[in-house]
């Protein structure tokens, strides 16, 4: 069986095809809500992982999640998380420019 690439844009359109209506109902906050548990459930998943070892099923699920609720807020704010990526981060680092950051470890990024 052939799988669709799975870009950003189609993970947009999945989510909204199975949450759209949730999500718009609960909102931007209320999603966010959602985000940020998620992230608190993935950090106890990385607790978890030692050095050197291959990464759990349960830590690669929780990583999934974040994503699918970053994606769901996207949608719910109305941005195209693809365009955005590419326009901030298609050309090289933000702050340098370079294909492989060379900005100072203390400045951001």
């Amino acid at each position: 069986m052939s799988q669709t690439p799975l870009t950003l844009n189609r993970m947009q359109e999945l989510i909204e095809q199975m949450y759209g209506v949730k999500d718009t109902s609960r909102g931007t906050s209320g999603t966010f809500m959602w985000l940020m548990e998620e992230i608190g459930e993935l950090a106890a998943e990385l607790r978890k992982q030692k050095p050197g070892q291959p990464p759990s099923e349960a830590l690669g699920l929780e990583f999934a999640d974040v994503l699918a609720w970053l994606v769901t807020i996207a949608n719910v704010s109305g941005v195209d998380l693809e365009a955005a990526f590419q326009q901030k981060y298609g050309t090289g680092c933000p702050g340098c420019g370079q294909p492989a950051c060379t900005c100072n470890d203390s400045a951001k990024p």
